[in-house]
């Protein structure tokens, strides 16, 4: 590919002002869903992430001729919703000092707090050279429209060492991940913990036996419409049941447009209680990786959520060989079941002098605190060292 013809920069308002094959020709194989064009459309074409919910489409694209060589997801947000690495207290202490935090930009994916790229690049081009050009153009955009700020939220660490490089404030959070070190089976996974937590996590899955509940994964040919609208509607009772917090962003058109366009990906667990369907788990699905999203239930039954969320997905990853399982932002609850802190990044620039200094102060404190609260964290799930003698 030619990489001397100059570069032109194409703000798109929607995803779909460029071809689906152009920008997926722009992802590696194994790259997670949430930057796939059909995710991307779902979440535009079905009223969830567009302007009237605060989700502005503002993607920057890189194009040599008719060719399009770069892109950076990205968004005029409204509010700070949606998106697991918080800055509300930044937006107050904003308001405290007259800014207008809102609008600002966000590079990322809407509603998907798991990592993947925010770089988007055709192969044979300047990495490093196509990677400033989309972040100068973020920065002079976000200026230009009176942004107060631009956040990249879920970059991987490398490209989060790029932005800190270019002069942003990087960020480090915690989620819990479960990671599969080459467990032959279920069992395996069991060993690593102690013989009380063993016994924990044996009792707390085999609640469903007498609770006469049956849980299995739904995907490929098996999906189709009815699940979807099942899946919105778990998403829909989860967020209702959690008040001003669980506010419901997703559309059930969302769902079907997802479950449609991408059924190699998508997967839906269910629980299943005298032939009715009472709970259950919309999942993503790479080769390596799942990605848990969101989860309801109908009934309520004691360790249904951890069966659902957890157990069952574990056993499946341990089957099917993938390597890591994501299962979304927060939940400690999740360390003593094996999850293990997993640091995730994000990098920011804020217009304002006075507020960017507060914020980077901010950071760095919050940074030096990391290290105990990994401790911690590892304290309580305490795994044993993998492999486990006569492994």
């Amino acid at each position: 590919m030619a990489t001397d013809a100059p570069l032109r920069l194409r703000v798109l308002e929607s995803i779909t002002d460029v071809p689906a094959a152009a920008w997926d020709a722009l992802l590696e194989p194994d790259v997670p869903p949430f930057v796939r064009h059909a995710w991307l459309a779902a979440m535009e074409e079905s009223g969830s992430a567009r302007p009237e919910t605060g989700w502005e489409p503002h993607h920057f694209t890189l194009w040599r001729g008719q060719g399009l060589v770069a892109a950076s997801p990205a968004w005029r947000k409204h509010h700070s919703m949606g998106e697991y690495i918080y800055d509300f207290a930044w937006a107050n202490a904003a308001n405290q000092l007259g800014i207008e935090y809102y609008p600002k930009l966000l590079v990322g994916a809407p509603l998907s707090p798991a990592t993947s790229p925010r770089f988007l690049i055709a192969r044979g081009e300047d990495v490093p050279a196509l990677r400033h050009a989309l972040v100068q153009a973020a920065i002079e955009s976000a200026r230009e429209e009176g942004c107060s700020s631009v956040h990249f939220l879920y970059p991987s660490e490398e490209e989060a060492r790029f932005l800190e490089e270019q002069g942003l404030a990087r960020r480090l959070t915690l989620q819990f991940h479960w990671k599969n070190p080459g467990y032959r089976g279920y069992d395996d996974y069991l060993a690593r913990f102690d013989s009380k937590r063993r016994s924990q996590l044996k009792r707390e899955r085999g609640a469903a036996a007498s609770q006469r509940i049956h849980v299995r994964t739904v995907r490929g040919d098996e999906l189709g419409p009815e699940h979807a609208r099942r899946a919105y509607a778990f998403y829909e009772a989860t967020c209702e049941s959690r008040g001003p917090w669980g506010q419901v962003q997703l559309t059930e058109d969302f769902f079907l447009r997802a479950f449609r366009a991408l059924p190699e990906t998508v997967e839906l667990v269910q629980a299943e209680r005298g032939g009715k369907v009472i709970a259950g788990a919309f999942n993503l699905a790479t080769p390596t990786h799942l990605y848990g999203r969101y989860w309801g239930c109908f009934e309520e039954h004691p360790f249904l959520h951890f069966h659902v969320c957890l157990y069952h997905s574990v056993d499946e990853c341990i089957q099917e060989g993938r390597k890591v399982f994501e299962p979304g932002a927060g939940g400690e609850h999740k360390i003593s079941r094996g999850f293990e802190p997993t640091a995730v990044h994000s990098a920011h620039l804020l217009f304002n002098r006075t507020l960017d200094r507060a914020v980077r102060d901010f950071l760095h404190r919050e940074r030096t605190h990391l290290g105990a609260a990994v401790a911690e964290a590892e304290q309580i799930a305490g795994l044993k060292p993998w492999p486990l003698p006569g492994r």
